[in-house]
């Protein structure tokens, strides 16, 4: 299934995408939600960031290419960090470059989307609570957070700082994605998510036994190598297989 957050004339729907039409659904996303009569042309309506969680989990470090472009340790556990709800926009708005600031970069990443409430799941189990997964931009203030690790969240969390969409899909193997991030049409990230150093069930075990993860929730899961600066002008996208590509501008403060 593929599940879209938009709206048309004003309101704002769920909606179930088939072809180029979705249909609007009733009811909880997380809670076999019902299709209704109300369909809508693709084209016709604007979709929007497809989750409102409480809350970003995101891991650092966990490509080994990255890794070997930062020159750091191969890390032993999963480098968490958060990013606020309010870093999060929607395809095709715009990630807004911050006066002052002096280099951001892109991320591009493979998000799952927490589906029922997780605490302390083993490993073995835990793709049973995800709800699907979607393309996100973990996008970051190099400077700030090249300046102070403890700086990260600062640096990561900035407004429009979270692109995510276009759609959550339900039927994939996050552990065998083909993820590439286009700078103004050009590659210039691309790997598998079978490149990982922690496997998704590894992080939502080892998060959830230290934090409930509640319906809704995203889990971001780490970037390839070839992070680099954008500028006001620039387009970044983010493609994952089966997934979708997700559009966005850069524009200035």
């Amino acid at each position: 299934m593929k599940i879209a957050r938009f709206e048309h004339q004003g309101r704002v729907y769920l909606g179930s995408v088939k072809d180029q039409a979705v249909t609007a659904l009733e009811g909880s996303l997380f809670e076999q939600p019902r299709e209704t009569a109300a369909i809508f042309p693709l084209a016709a309506v604007r979709l929007l960031c497809p989750v409102t969680p409480s809350k970003i989990v995101c891991v650092g470090q966990n490509y080994l290419g990255h890794i070997q472009e930062l020159g750091v340790p191969v890390p032993q556990e999963p480098v968490i960090f958060l990013k606020p709800p309010s870093c999060l926009i929607g395809p095709e708005e715009a990630i807004i470059y911050p006066a002052g600031a002096k280099r951001v970069d892109y991320e591009g990443e493979l998000a799952a989307v927490i589906g029922r409430t997780m605490t302390k799941v083993p490993e073995a189990e835990a793709l049973k609570y995800v709800l699907g997964y979607t393309c996100f931009n973990d996008v970051t203030e190099r400077a700030l957070v090249m300046k102070d690790p403890l700086l990260l969240t600062l640096g990561k969390g900035l407004d429009t700082f979270g692109p995510c969409g276009p759609f959550v899909v339900t039927d994939v193997d996050p552990g065998n994605l083909e993820i590439k991030t286009y700078l103004n049409g050009r590659v210039v990230q691309e790997d598998n998510t079978r490149n990982c150093v922690f496997s998704l069930e590894k992080i939502l075990h080892y998060v959830s036994a230290r934090m409930t993860l509640n319906p809704g929730d995203v889990v971001i899961t780490g970037t390839p190598k070839g992070i680099a600066p954008m500028k006001p002008g620039d387009l970044v996208e983010v493609e994952i297989e089966g997934l979708g590509r997700l559009r966005n501008p850069i524009k200035a403060a």
